[in-house]
């Protein structure tokens, strides 16, 4: 998985930054991946914040396997681990809408972050995704 997400993020984006964040092997993390044929193809992880908070991030999926709904049925599957508890995530501005599609909203100013523009976003308890 940490492949996958250099290949995605580093290399195909051209984004130097330290993914190896230390956050991968708390206790609270989850991993959650698709595999074809024994390979992950997609992949996400999920982190539990100060508070309870659930962060979804990390997102990614491999350039040949796109369009597939890998990780459309990953970002549900969070949200399902995620229960009632109030979900973030930061955002390539791009994907607003397609994170709009879970119930997720804007809940602050865009940003960049390795040089690629991001946004925060929100999916607060009894949202439209969670449940």
């Amino acid at each position: 998985m940490l492949r996958l997400r250099v290949d995605v993020f580093v290399v195909e984006q051209e984004c130097a930054y330290p993914e190896l964040d230390g956050r991968d092997a708390d206790a609270t993390t989850e991993h959650l991946w698709v595999e074809v044929g024994g390979t992950p193809v997609a992949t996400l992880r999920l982190l539990t914040d100060e508070g309870g908070t659930r962060r979804i991030g990390r997102v990614a999926t491999v350039r040949g396997h796109r369009g597939q709904g890998y990780a459309d049925a990953l970002v549900r599957a969070a949200l399902r681990r995620s229960g009632q508890a109030q979900v973030v995530l930061d955002a390539q501005t791009y994907l607003e809408g397609w994170y709009a599609r879970f119930g997720f909203v804007r809940s602050g100013p865009d940003f960049v972050e390795d040089g690629i523009p991001h946004l925060p976003m929100v999916l607060r308890p009894g949202g439209a995704g969670q449940g």
